[in-house]
Formats: structure tokens, C-alpha cells, sequence
């Protein structure tokens, strides 16, 4: 970890406040507070691990698969039809912690290449996506 903890690492250790929607032994999800869509989830390894390349081997599988159950969940929680995964890799990552964007996609909703306009939550409306993406995530990793 570094010196001066970095926002996702506070989200991690529980010093910040984050929509959690998925806790694993080394990976954590939380919802983006400025999302692309509502649901928009960010998983990141509970290491502080700045970027890809520094990412343990022992972490891809873990991370990924984590990855791919949030991919699943919002499908399955939020009825999109599919989603968008992506990472930036030290340009353009706004935060020095390696994190995956989980976006969840409906065919029309307007996103055209790389050009991320952002939401917001309503009142109470991010806890209760957080809530429907924790019950479709329940059970499928380890804990």
C-alpha cells in the first residue's frame, strides 16, 4: 500500500464510504460514484496495484473472474443486454489503483466509442442498484 492511501484503498479498508456490491478474498466491487450508467461498477484488487502490467500473476485470475461475474450480474440485475468492459492503463486512469469498468449496455443507450459521459444517482438510487447487483452476485464467488 502506499504511503498516503489512495481513494480506492480507503474503499478497500473501509476508511471511505462505497456502494459495495462484491467482496472476495482479493478483489472488492463498489459502484462508481459518477457513472457512465446507473450500475456502473468498478472492481479492483484489495492490493494497492497501480496498473496492469504491475498486476500479480497470482491476482489475473481473481480479478478477471470477478470481472466476469459483475458482467454477468448486471445483466442479469438490471436487465441490460450486455455490457462494456474496459481499463486504463496509467493515461486517462483518474485513479493510480488498477480497477476494471463493468458499464452495463442496452443497444441505443448512446455511447459512441471512447467518450464516457457521466450520471448521477438519485437519492437513495445507488443503494438500491447496489442491492439487486449483491443478490445476483451472491453466491458466485468465494468469499
Amino acid at each position: 500500500m502506499p504511503a498516503a492511501p489512495c481513494a480506492f484503498c480507503r474503499i478497500v479498508a473501509g476508511e471511505a464510504s462505497a456502494e459495495i456490491v462484491l467482496r472476495t478474498p482479493q478483489v472488492v466491487g463498489f459502484l462508481d460514484t459518477r457513472p457512465v450508467f446507473k450500475g456502473h461498477v468498478l472492481v479492483v484488487p484489495r492490493d494497492h496495484i497501480p496498473t496492469l502490467t504491475d498486476l500479480p500473476d497470482e491476482l489475473v485470475v481473481p480479478l478477471f473472474t470477478s470481472a466476469r461475474a459483475v458482467a454477468r450480474a448486471v445483466q442479469e440485475a438490471l436487465g441490460a443486454q450486455g455490457s462494456f468492459v474496459a481499463m486504463n492503463n496509467v493515461v486517462s486512469q483518474s485513479v493510480p489503483h488498477l480497477h476494471v469498468h463493468v458499464v452495463p449496455r442496452t443497444k441505443g443507450d448512446g455511447l459512441r466509442g471512447f467518450f464516457w459521459p457521466r450520471t448521477k444517482y438519485a437519492g437513495g438510487e445507488a443503494e438500491e442498484y447496489a442491492a439487486r447487483l449483491r443478490q445476483a452476485l451472491e453466491g458466485t464467488l468465494p468469499r
